[in-house]
Order: structure tokens, then sequence, then C-alpha cells
């Protein structure tokens, strides 16, 4: 009698910080998934409320396993301790205690994996909410599946000099996340766009359309809102993610890292003109974004951010924030902002 195949393996780790309420309904979204076997790693990061209590009721499942720090050792150490030092299935996820995989979300992505040996990394769509009983609703776009080689998407990264994952989405062929290694302690706050261009450096990129993949929780401590709190801080780490990774591959076209630094100087343009806009000068220091934008890229006086920056200056600040002469272009690149992330949400980039 013939076996039937091997189903798809996943190892998701599960970084836990005072994250103890979350953990049930996170650890439930992995183990009832279909059509893979899947493990868990719950590490506990010594925290301080009931997290040692409830990784002990979750591992009485052989398919969880648990550990706890003695001393905190910090996110970027927890995380590659579970991806580099503990996994060993097909593929795996990094997934916080406080989001959730979406129903199905590994056996779509194992279908792209096992459908595209080059693939090294699948995502789909991610969904923000804050409450873990009343989930979104969303409209799912048609189902497929879409596969860039990884050049092309780190074009794309490049055009727009944005991130386009939140994290849980993701799922990276395991063999593929240790060939590059784990994420870099010298970038803590952009360290994932970095880790998933160095993927992409090596492999092609899927991206699933249709139901979403995942449920990221956005709340007031969690690090998207508190991760930036220097109005550089974005803008100096992302310029030091390209910098840092295209040191590490100068095969790759060189237009690239010109276009990455454009579109970093064209969103720190934009930043100050926006600050005459709304008469903000003394909160925003328009003078320090230009030079930075200057610094980043050469040929900055021929973008249409620092044109538009030129006529506010001409005006003043109170003149271009009592009339609204502008607005006009604001509307328009908040709209145009408004048409990529529903172009986000259908095709990934």
């Amino acid at each position: 009698m013939t076996e039937p195949p091997a189903r798809p393996t996943v190892d998701v780790v599960i970084p836990c910080y005072n994250y103890a309420r979350f953990l049930r309904a996170c650890v439930k979204s992995v183990l009832d998934q279909p059509g893979v076997d899947v493990r868990v790693l719950i590490i506990d990061d010594t925290s301080s409320d009931e997290t040692p209590e409830v990784m002990a009721e979750l591992t009485q499942d052989p398919r969880v396993e648990g550990r706890r720090h003695e001393v905190n050792r910090g996110h970027i150490a927890t995380y590659n301790e579970g991806l580099l030092e503990w996994a060993k299935a097909d593929y795996t996820v990094l997934l916080s205690a406080d989001d959730l995989l979406a129903p199905g979300a590994l056996a779509r992505a194992a279908e792209v994996f096992e459908a595209h040996p080059n693939v090294g990394m699948v995502y789909g769509r991610v969904v923000y909410y804050t409450d873990h009983d009343h989930l979104p609703s969303v409209v799912a776009p048609p189902a497929g599946r879409t596969v860039w080689s990884g050049v092309d998407w780190i074009e794309a990264r490049c055009r727009t000099g944005q991130n386009v994952l939140s994290s849980p989405e993701a799922v990276v062929r395991t063999s593929v996340q240790q060939e590059v290694g784990g994420y870099r302690p010298d970038l803590p706050h952009a360290g994932d766009l970095e880790m998933w261009m160095r993927i992409a450096a090596v492999s092609d990129i899927g991206y699933v359309r249709g139901k979403p993949a995942a449920y990221y929780r956005v709340h007031q401590q969690s690090m998207m809102r508190t991760r930036f709190s220097s109005l550089f801080a974005d803008l100096e780490q992302r310029q030091a993610v390209f910098e840092r990774f295209f040191a590490e591959h100068p095969d790759l076209p060189p237009r690239l890292r010109s276009l990455a630094n454009r579109s970093i100087a064209k969103d720190a343009l934009w930043r100050a003109v926006r600050a005459y806009d709304r008469d903000k000068l003394a909160e925003i220091p328009v003078d320090e974004l230009e030079a930075f934008a200057r610094r980043v890229f050469a040929g900055v006086e021929r973008l249409p951010e620092y044109r538009a920056l030129r006529r506010r200056r001409a005006l003043g600040p109170r003149v271009c924030s009592r009339t609204q002469l502008f607005v006009g272009s604001h509307l328009a690149k908040r709209g145009a902002g408004l048409v990529g992330k529903q172009v986000w949400k259908w095709r990934g980039q």
C-alpha cells in the first residue's frame, strides 16, 4: 500500500515578553493550520506576567516547546535563537505573541514553495487589528499568486524606499533563512526590511492573493507606533538598511542604490514641504531635512519635492497654511497613497 506523501513542515517561533494574555490565541492560530505539520517554539524573554504558567499549559501539546530566558536578551537575540538555532522544518515563521496567523495561511504559502523551488519567501496580505475577539472583516481579492525574481522585488523596494511586510505574514524557506543569517543587531529598527532584501538577493519572492495571511495587532505600545520616536530615525534607519545591503551586494545593478537614495530623499523633502503647509516649522526641522536629502541623493534639486519646497519658502509658512494654496498637490499625493495601499492589498507591492 502506497503511503501518502509527507506534508510540508513549518516551524513557528513565537517570542513573548509580557504577552501572556495573547499567547493562547496566537498559538491556537498556528496549531489549527490545516494541510501542514507544525511545531511551535515559545521563547519567554523573562516576562514578569503569567507567561510561564500559560507556556506550561500550552506545552502539554507535543507540538509546542517552551523556553524561558534567565536574563532578558532582547528581541533580536530572541528572534535569531529561534530562526537559526532551533528551526529545522521546511519553512519557518516568526510570529509575535500578540499576532495571529489567518486560517489556511501556511498551506497556501507551502503550495507556492512546492510549485516554485527557487522561491525563498512567500507572504500574503496582513490585516491590522486591535482586538482578538473582534477581528475586522475584509474583502478578499480573487485568489492567485505572483512570483517575482529577487532582483525585481528588490527594485520595487528601492522605488518606494519602504517595507511592504509587517512580519507575521512572511513564511521563509528554512534553508534560505539559515543561508542568509539572522536579524542584524546594529539595525534594530528596520532590520526586517534588510532581512527581506537579503532573502530576495538569493531567491525569488512569492505573494499569495486572496484570503489574508496574518493579523497584526496595532496598539499604543506596539513597535509600529513607538519604533521611531525621532523625526529622523525612520529616514536614517531606512537609509542605513539600503547602504548596508548594497555594500554587501555589490553585484546588484548600481541604479538600484541610486533609486533607493532618491526615494528616501523625496520622503525627507516631502516632510519639509508639509511642515510649511501646516505651519509647523517650530516643530519640524526643515533645514535639517533638506540637508539630509542632499546627503542622501546628489540630484536633489531635480526632484519635484525640492521645487515644491522652494515655492513654499518663497511664500512662508503662514501664507501656505492659511491660504492652503498647495492643497491640491497634497490631496493628489494622498490620493496616490490610498491607491497604492489598495494595490498593495491586491498585489503585494
